[in-house]
């Protein structure tokens, strides 16, 4: 039996979040999957972020890029208001004192100096490590009711296929939305990778009215898998999606305890901050663990 361990946004409570750095040690720990979120600035450059706008939590500013800029300060500003060259000038490895509203403020790692990275710096990373045997989890941020906020979300979904397949990883990743529209979108256009069905409670109501198979209405807005947040999982769901022929893999699970609940009914991959813990978990289980990766690729080989 597989079951994967999917590292979210990278192992966000372990490492800072979509960075380089905590990308990296996710990989040499070892996962099935690498999981992280882009969104797009206003000179059209894929980012790593999974706020719509500049997150105080995450980011802190250092200095303007520019004397004078008037869109400085750039943390509480929109993504897709700044330049990638503005939002390189963000720290986004440590914040000392931790703010505090952070969640993973006693595990995480600071990583002083680390700046937003681009989906092609990720990209070239994971080819440094040669690691085919990790996927790359892509998930888009769109929220349709905030359409200031949000790129088109076929442009969107375009580009980020178009970089996947630059670095020769489309058969090898998977694109995630709550924006069922970027499921249809990427079906079109790279029918061949998989796509997650992100569901929460809090926003099915995108998606008009789905009556009681939300598994069979994901299926066909264009999913290939269910990724539910944790709370909806229960028999009756997977029931449904087994009919739907989707896979689950559920988000975020951080208690090995509920871990352990959510293999009991099946899920086929578990998204955590936590992927050290859930190793432990599959040791315990006797299921096939991620082969750690690294190191590095020497340049030129």
């Amino acid at each position: 039996m597989r079951v994967e361990i999917h590292g979210h946004r990278g192992a966000r409570g372990l490492w800072p979040e979509n960075t380089l750095p905590g990308l990296s040690r996710t990989m040499e720990l070892g996962v099935h999957a690498l999981e992280l979120d882009v969104a797009l600035t206003a000179d059209r450059r894929l980012v790593l972020t999974h706020d719509l706008t500049v997150s105080a939590v995450t980011s802190a500013d250092t200095r303007p890029l520019t004397p004078g800029d008037p869109h400085y300060p750039y943390v509480g500003k929109p993504i897709n208001s700044l330049s990638y060259a503005q939002l390189r000038t963000l720290e986004v490895g440590v914040r000392l004192p931790r703010h505090p509203d952070d969640p993973f403020a006693l595990t995480q790692v600071a990583m002083p100096e680390t700046r937003m990275p681009t989906l092609g710096a990720v990209l070239g990373l994971v080819n440094a490590y040669d690691a085919e045997g990790v996927r790359l989890h892509v998930e888009l941020k769109s929220d349709p009711t905030r359409p200031e906020l949000t790129a088109d979300p076929d442009l969107f979904t375009e580009m980020v296929v178009d970089e996947l397949d630059r670095h020769g990883r489309l058969d090898n990743a998977a694109l995630l939305s709550f924006d069922w529209r970027i499921l249809g979108h990427a079906a079109r256009l790279a029918p061949g990778t998989r796509r997650f069905a992100l569901i929460e409670r809090d926003t099915l109501h995108w998606h008009g009215c789905l009556g009681e198979d939300i598994p069979a209405a994901a299926r066909e807005a264009g999913g290939t898998t269910l990724s539910p947040e944790h709370v909806m999982v229960d028999e009756k769901l997977m029931a449904q999606a087994a009919a739907a022929g989707l896979d689950v893999a559920v988000w975020t699970v951080n208690d090995v305890a509920l871990a352990g609940r959510m293999l009991d009914l099946g899920v086929a991959g578990i998204v955590t901050d936590y992927p050290d813990r859930m190793r432990e978990l599959w040791r315990e289980r006797g299921l096939a663990l991620p082969d750690p990766v690294g190191p590095l690729r020497p340049v030129g080989v």
